[in-house]
């Protein structure tokens, strides 16, 4: 699969899955062109509601959907689908025990443009609290059609974080995935590079290979899934490794980095040390997107940075 817009793919994802549902639906909050669904509206325009700028009521009527048996899927910019809207997604959708899935597009620094009132760092660490549901960040084309389907199949809530723009594809059409197990993209053995989102694995990838120039061996694991979060491959690494680099657009805190936290601190034998990677308790600004991660220290050359550090320490 060539270079994609990850939306493109969510799009012709859930219109391939309504030709063969038609429980699926499709609920937009007036950025239905910012999510790329109008063509699923074209094809079937009466499974396709625009609620208009009314976050917290289009998860209601996806709760009321849900409740007649359709199968919700419900988009905005991620700040809107969480912040605004949570306890209508907690209450309305996940407490009630419905199937709705949530998508929050333009996580973290991929807002860019829209500055930091729409930058989301703080969304994993919101419906991370929610029980019973599941939460995905596909990588790149591939991972996210097959999560969108492997979702779609679950009978819970869940919240999807969609990168919206173009990202290379990391695997091949033929991969399989599951909801709850992370890939491993890379082995090795000096250091595991833990991440989430498109943008951070395709950054751990690149540091895996600075890493290897200077005799660093890098083991790269793709998260995939932050709820359930696949335990035994991470502790299998850190144990392997025994240095764990968290990466994640998000803040370093309650999102990827607390959960892998919480996971070594039960772990009876303590397996790694870890170094968290994130947004470090800040606020989100105006900028490229490549700006955004420089400033923020989550490029490549910021994650070897890091691992070298660590290893010195």
């Amino acid at each position: 699969m060539a270079d994609k817009e990850m939306r493109a793919v969510y799009a012709e994802t859930l219109t391939e899955l309504a030709s063969k549902d038609d429980r699926i639906v499709v609920l937009e909050a007036d950025l239905m062109r910012a999510t790329g669904t109008g063509p699923f509206k074209e094809k079937y325009p009466d499974r396709a509601v625009n609620v208009g700028v009314a976050e917290a009521n289009m998860l209601s009527i996806a709760g009321g959907m849900s409740t007649e048996g359709y199968i919700p899927f419900a988009a905005t910019f991620g700040c809107f689908a969480t912040r605004r809207a949570f306890d209508q997604f907690f209450l309305s959708c996940a407490y009630a025990g419905l199937n709705v899935k949530l998508v929050g597009t333009d996580p973290g620094v991929s807002a860019a443009f829209n500055g930091g009132t729409h930058m989301p760092f703080e969304d994993l660490g919101l419906v991370r609290m929610v029980p019973g549901i599941d939460i995905v960040e596909p990588s790149d084309p591939v991972s996210l059609k097959a999560l969108v389907q492997q979702i779609a199949a679950r009978p819970n809530s869940a919240y999807i974080r969609l990168h919206r723009k173009a990202l290379s594809p990391l695997y091949p059409e033929t991969a399989t995935f599951e909801v709850g197990k992370a890939k491993v993209l890379r082995s090795g053995t000096g250091v595991t590079l833990a991440a989430l989102g498109g943008l951070m694995v395709h950054n751990a990838v690149t540091a895996a290979e600075l890493l290897a120039a200077d005799g660093i061996s890098a083991e790269v694991i793709d998260v995939l899934s932050l709820k359930p979060l696949d335990a035994e491959t991470i502790l299998a690494s850190a144990r392997k490794t025994g240095l764990v680099i968290s990466i994640e657009n998000h803040q370093a805190h309650n999102g990827l980095g607390s959960a892998v936290a919480e996971l070594f601190a039960e772990a009876a034998d303590r397996p790694a040390r870890l170094v968290r990677m994130g947004i470090q308790d800040q606020f989100g600004e105006v900028g490229t997107e490549a700006w955004l991660l420089e400033k923020f220290g989550l490029r490549a050359e910021d994650i070897a940075a890091a691992v070298k550090k660590a290893l010195k320490g």
